[in-house]
């Protein structure tokens, strides 16, 4: 937060509660915290007397409650405030860097729906002698200083680029800079929304520029204001609700107890979410118990009754969605974001929501399914059905196709309950009882929140305590503190327990509702008390920014929001400097660039992780992974030591082992080893000092829906891009028509033809592609046929020339014996037994043309030799083994050369015609000449007796 802000936010906070202390920079997100950086110091209290600081950091005015600190040399700075009286303020000790990162990237987004992209205006600024506007994030145009210094870089040969974590993909300025900023053009995606600036490795002054990392999104409006709505809020003196998109985490809606707010540009604008009157009663609008977001808009949970507010209407959901109209106690949507993953079945439900005896799942445009009901559950879990069994909570793990139901169970129900734990997956609709059983008491109320983990793993916390569950529920207990089992109302002045954030770093925060905090990490068993950041009367959340760095988001009574950056990695250093904990490895490496991986057949996974520890420690990388036995693997460490240090490197490769040749039911064994698998790699021993201590990753053993295949030489600008109609004579048709057909060229669908002269034999070639291009030549066996029913085509291999012990596998013998099923579907990798044995197939005529193709057997395609014609083939890859795909192409042919045999009944009507002719041609020359003799013998006669007369 820039200084601006901090000050307007101290003077809401400077209300009644315990004196806290903060301290902040320019730079966003704690980013650049060096000798070179102003730390502004803020203290809210009335005893402030002065600062105390080490001797190698000044203060501008040590009285003043805000003052600037710089220090000079690196290192961890102990800060204190003292205060008049006996009672003292407690100290930090702020770690200090001596880093060249002095510059940031600054970049503002243009969003155009009309071609559905965005474009990036991109500057570099300092933050140190940046302008209010730049500190604030509101700038629409780089400040004078921003201008000279990134022209300076410019010419030094900076430029930028925008990188994609997901999709690997890079987007470089495509004009030259104008008025001191880069624009850089990007799609709109929602599959690709993790990015990063880079640019050149260009100093300036001994100043280099720090990679940005940020989350851009598809941008998702905001529902409206309209005048004359009323506010919709939580009860009283309740805490804030939050509700996110979990891969939009700009997007937030907060209910607090006196209005709902959103925002869509990661807390930087806030509006009012209100809703029509005469629909909802004061206090059914004042008594919003959940709230959930999605697509379709903002759920609100009131009084039992499910609500929904869209951008054109407020209204209840019931019967009518296949909700019960009454009785829903929660609604919850996924924390975790996977943009890919594999499903197998149906669409995978956005939100679920539950009464004490149903779970119901919803999906896109408002549908919701009935899934699970409790009596469904005693018959699963063999519960008597005396008992009492009850939906407690339900919330989706870290699988991206899981669901956590969490069952209250008892039978007397006077002072104990028991909580089990129930896994269903909605691609396989089964449920597994998970090795979890808890007994508490049987008022309590838990709240669950799945850590990012590849092995199941969950915090459970109710007012008191927080229950860990670590390793597939291996490993579980009660988050340990100083005072006695656990309970951090003891550390935190009575108060409970508020909201648990977690990140993907594996940072766990436990916030109390006044506001003190504990931080521990994913698989630590105690927690430490972090400094006070907030005042102890304001309402707070904490929430991740597209930035991917923490926030705090206050509300204040007189409906104003604030947010405000918290920096978890100084605040953490400063506590463990206290208790001297420190991590027991150097570093923790992997090749791990993508959290998503597609496993086809006949190929293999490889990934290392390596760990660099002191020497006698005995540390080791742990492969864990979660998800259907699907795979195999092979694991190898490599172990060196040198200068007392130890560097142990863990290589995996994953892969399967199943033949899917000639087998019964070749499509259920596909779909029985085809699934979604979680990969961990972690560190064996860790400790809260750590940095990440994980890294998790899909590996999807399947069809990736990205792959396809092309037949090479084959594309559509070398031809007249038109639609055209030919005739196929009946003759030349598989079926045996009784009339010719006429056939469209669809040429968006089939591309250019390749013209061949009739003699000259062709061989395709297929090539396989997926989104990022090229991938390698298709080398298995593949079949081809006329999709317009054409046969006038045959292959100049016989199977005899190919090596068959047996007849081989046709067309007409396929066809024959799948004479139900369409002509695509009667020959693929489903039915295909190779001719080179003897065990399969029987004997016959092996002078047959062979009908397979590959890229080595030389197998072409022959044309008649009496006529030419347009053939539009379509190529289905063959071998079994080859992928999960159905891989099919197009590729036409036109051949030429060949005049047209004429047929007897066209010879004969034209030598008819001819003949006819020239007899008409006879006669009329008879007449003809008849005609001139006349005019010549008898003519001269009369005139010459004529003449005699006269004479």
């Amino acid at each position: 937060m820039s200084a601006q802000g901090v000050a307007v936010l101290l003077s809401w906070l400077s209300c009644c509660g315990w004196a806290v202390w903060r301290y902040s920079t320019n730079s966003p997100n704690y980013l650049i915290f060096s000798t070179r950086s102003t730390i502004k110091l803020e203290y809210e209290g009335t005893l402030f007397s002065e600062w105390s600081v080490p001797a190698t950091c000044s203060v501008k005015n040590k009285s003043s409650p805000k003052t600037e600190l710089r220090c000079s040399s690196p290192g961890i700075q102990t800060i204190r405030p003292l205060v008049i009286g006996p009672d003292t303020e407690e100290e930090r000790n702020l770690s200090v860097d001596s880093s060249h990162i002095c510059f940031l990237w600054y970049l503002k987004v243009i969003n155009f729906f009309h071609n559905l992209t965005q474009v990036i205006v991109v500057w570099i600024y300092d933050p140190e002698n940046a302008d209010p506007e730049e500190l604030l994030w509101t700038a629409q145009e780089p400040s004078l200083n921003s201008i000279v210094l990134t022209k300076q870089l410019a010419t030094l040969g900076q430029k930028p680029g925008i990188y994609t974590t997901l999709k690997r993909k890079t987007y470089l300025p495509q004009d030259k800079m104008e008025n001191g900023t880069w624009r850089i053009v990007v799609p709109m995606t929602l599959d690709d929304m993790l990015k990063e600036i880079k640019g050149n490795q260009v100093a300036f002054q001994d100043c280099f520029t720090a990679d940005f990392l940020f989350v851009l999104a598809f941008p998702l409006m905001t529902v409206s204001e309209i005048p004359g709505f009323l506010p919709i809020s939580s009860p009283r003196g309740s805490q804030l609700m939050a509700a996110w998109t979990a891969c939009v985490p700009s997007f937030v809606v907060v209910v607090a107890d006196m209005e709902t707010f959103q925002t869509n540009d990661s807390f930087h604008s806030w509006t009012t979410v209100r809703v029509p009157p005469n629909i909802l009663t004061d206090d059914e609008r004042h008594n919003v118990s959940d709230v959930s977001l999605s697509r379709d808009g903002i759920f609100f949970l009131i009084n039992g009754v499910l609500y929904i507010k869209s951008f054109t209407e407020f209204k209840r959901l019931g019967v009518s969605e296949n909700l019960p109209n009454s009785g829903i106690i929660g609604i919850t949507t996924r924390k975790w974001c996977w943009i890919n993953y594999l499903l197998k079945g149906k669409t995978r439900s956005r939100v679920a929501t539950w009464t004490k005896n149903e779970v119901y799942l919803g999906y896109d445009f408002l549908k919701f399914v009935k899934i699970m009901t409790t009596e469904k559950l005693k018959t699963f879990l063999n519960i008597p059905s005396a008992a009492t069994l009850t939906i407690h909570n339900v919330e989706y793990p870290g699988h991206p196709l899981e669901l956590a139901l969490f069952l209250s169970y008892c039978t007397t129900c006077m002072v104990n309950k028991t909580i089990y734990l129930v896994i269903y997956n909605e691609d396989t609709e089964d449920c597994v009882n998970q090795n979890f059983a808890l007994d508490v008491p049987i008022d309590s109320f838990l709240t669950p929140h799945f850590i990012f983990t590849a092995l199941p793993g969950l915090v459970l916390w109710d007012k008191y305590r927080i229950y860990y569950f670590y390793h597939n529920f291996t490993e579980t207990g009660v988050l340990q503190t100083p005072t006695e089992f656990g309970n951090l109302s003891r550390l935190a002045h009575n108060s409970i327990i508020h909201d648990i954030f977690i990140d993907y770093y594996g940072n766990i925060l436990a916030k109390m509702e006044n506001n003190i905090m504990f931080y521990f990490k994913i698989n630590i068993k105690d927690a430490v008390k972090l400094h006070s950041w907030a005042n102890s009367t304001v309402k707070s959340l904490i929430l991740l920014s597209t930035s991917t760095q923490i926030y705090f988001i206050y509300v204040f009574e007189n409906a104003t929001v604030q947010s405000q950056e918290y920096p978890l990695k100084l605040e953490t250093q400063s506590v463990n400097f206290y208790i001297q904990e420190n991590c027991p490895y150097m570093a923790f490496h992997n090749n791990v660039f993508s959290v998503f991986h597609f496993l086809d057949k006949g190929e293999n996974l490889s990934f290392w992780a390596q760990i660099v520890y002191a020497e006698n420690l005995g540390l080791y990388v742990i492969v864990e992974s979660y998800g259907p036995n699907i795979l195999q693997e092979i694991q190898k460490v490599h172990y060196e030591v040198a200068l007392g240090y130890c560097t142990k490197t863990t290589t995996v490769t994953f892969f399967q082992n199943v033949n899917y040749e000639a087998v019964d039911d070749y499509f259920k064994l596909q779909d029985e080893n085809t699934g979604l698998r979680l990969v961990q790699f972690r560190p064996s021993e860790y400790a809260r000092a750590c940095p990440t201590a994980l890294k998790v990753f899909q590996i999807a053993v399947g069809c990736d829906s990205s792959k396809y295949i092309v037949v090479k030489g084959f594309n559509k600008k070398d031809c007249l891009q038109h639609d055209f109609f030919y005739i196929i004579e009946k003759s030349y048709l598989r079926n045996q028509s009784s009339k010719n057909l006429r056939v469209k060229y669809n040429w968006k669908k089939y591309g250019c033809p390749l013209r061949l002269d009739f003699g000259e034999m062709f061989h395709p070639l297929i090539e396989l592609h997926n989104g990022n291009g090229y991938i390698e030549d298709v080398e298995v066996n593949f079949i081809v046929w006329e999709i317009h029913g054409r046969n006038d085509y045959s292959f100049n291999n016989t199977m005899k020339k190919s090596g068959c012990l047996n007849e081989a596998q046709t067309w007409k013998s396929m066809t024959k014996l799948n004479q139900n099923l369409p002509l695509e579907e009667a020959w693929g990798p489903e039915n295909y037994k190779h001719c080179f044995s003897y065990a399969i197939g029987k004997p016959g005529d092996l002078n047959q043309p062979y009908e397979i193709i590959n890229k080595s057997n030389y197998n072409h395609l022959i044309w008649p030799g009496d006529h030419s014609g347009m053939y539009v083939f379509r190529v289905k890859i063959l071998d079994p083994n080859y992928s999960f795909c159905n891989l099919t192409a197009v590729f036409a042919i036109e051949t030429f050369g060949m005049i047209p045999s004429p047929s007897g009944y066209l010879v004969a009507a034209f030598l008819f015609i001819l003949m006819l002719l020239f007899f008409s041609i006879l006669v009329l020359s008879y007449f003809h000449y008849m005609r001139i003799y006349k005019q010549y013998l008898y003519e001269p006669i009369k005139r010459y007796d004529k003449k005699q007369k006269d004479n």
